[in-house]
């Protein structure tokens, strides 16, 4: 299993100096491999990542700057432009839209990666190689084999991500005796099969009017530090969102031994929905990955359902009743269920997951 723990860093203002400094080597040297690929194309030639690594090595007499960053992350920049090369041309072959490699401005370059060795960490302080120690804010511990740093600036911080490999023990799956079928929803974040709604935070719409107004700022004047601003104001709404989302997804894995949800579409559901913009604020995806992953470290089951009908049927008896996207209540006119209609889906939903695990597991 792959796992990576993403902590705060605090550089000083020289190793701050030097961090913009390596992301804007890491970033020429993408360029000029970018470059040289596409020059060595017109003649009709062809050149690996490793004869490009080759002859980063020869221009290191010429190139001042390279001998200030680690081997191994000036290596990992050609590999991550070799990756996009081989991601292009997969995309031509299934005819897709390839979306050729481009150029890298400087706000579209912000990470570079120690990929074996030039970093450890040690007394909540992270060493890497050329920068020196850096103060980490050191909130968990990592487990499982350390592979991979990369160090990530977002706006005006940095982060480290230390990606490691822990050893798979598959956990066996506890006994089903507290089962929950959630509903996602826009009305309401989610509704259980018990009946209880968590409000819907609209993070995004409660920040809307400073983001209008900083956006019009920011597009009457172009300058950097409305920019900024406007940034900052983003990742606060992402950092409320995910703060959210990780607590919900925990508290409803601690509690219960089996979550079924639907299976959604969310992709399409965005194209074809007049309500796209509250689909991307809720943040169906990132939610239902967090229960997935929080469940399987803790051995509970998670079944995803088909969602056709489950709004639609009574859970009750079964009998189809239509009802208007406005509709809240659902009376079915063959049993008298009258219920909300969210309680009556997320019944419906954890009707069908546990009916799969019935058919599938021996822990039902």
């Amino acid at each position: 299993m792959k796992k990576t723990f993403k902590y705060r860093i605090y550089p000083s203002k020289e190793q701050k100096d030097k961090l913009e400094s390596t992301l804007n080597t890491c970033r020429f040297l993408y360029n000029c491999g970018l470059r040289h690929r596409i020059e060595v194309y017109k003649h009709g030639v062809s050149i690996s990542c490793y004869e490009q690594m080759s002859e980063m090595v020869e221009s290191k007499d010429e190139i001042h700057e390279l001998n200030l960053v680690h081997s191994q992350v000036l290596q990992d920049v050609l590999k991550r432009l070799d990756k996009s090369y081989k991601n292009f041309f997969r995309r031509v072959r299934l005819h897709q839209n390839p979306g050729f490699p481009r150029f890298k401005g400087k706000d579209r370059y912000d990470s570079f990666t120690y990929s074996q060795s030039g970093f450890h960490v040690k007394d909540n302080h992270i060493h890497l190689s050329k920068i020196g120690n850096i103060k980490l804010k050191y909130h968990r511990s990592v487990r499982g084999k350390i592979k991979t740093c990369t160090v990530k600036r977002e706006l005006d911080q940095w982060y480290v991500c230390i990606s490691t490999e822990i050893e798979s023990h598959v956990k066996p799956k506890v006994e089903i005796n507290n089962p929950i079928g959630i509903d996602m929803g826009l009305s309401s974040f989610l509704t259980d099969s018990n009946g209880k709604k968590i409000e819907n935070p609209n993070f995004l719409n409660k920040s809307e009017e400073k983001l209008k107004d900083t956006q019009h700022k920011y597009s009457k004047k172009k300058s950097k530090k409305q920019k900024t601003k406007l940034q900052r104001l983003y990742r606060k709404v992402r950092n409320q969102r995910k703060d959210f989302h990780h607590k919900l997804s925990r508290k409803l894995v601690n509690e219960y031994d089996l979550i079924a949800s639907e299976d959604l579409n969310i992709k399409n559901m965005i194209k074809e929905n007049e309500y796209n913009k509250s689909i991307h604020d809720v943040g169906w995806a990132n939610f239902l990955f967090m229960i997935e992953y929080k469940a399987e470290e803790a051995g509970i089951q998670v079944t995803k359902v088909n969602p056709s009908y489950t709004t639609i049927n009574c859970s009750e008896c079964g009998f189809p009743v239509y009802k208007d996207i406005h509709e809240r209540t659902h009376s079915c006119p063959n049993c008298g269920l009258s219920i909300d209609r969210d309680h009556n889906a997320a019944l419906n939903i954890l009707r069908l997951g546990t009916s799969l695990l019935r058919e599938g597991s021996p822990t039902l």
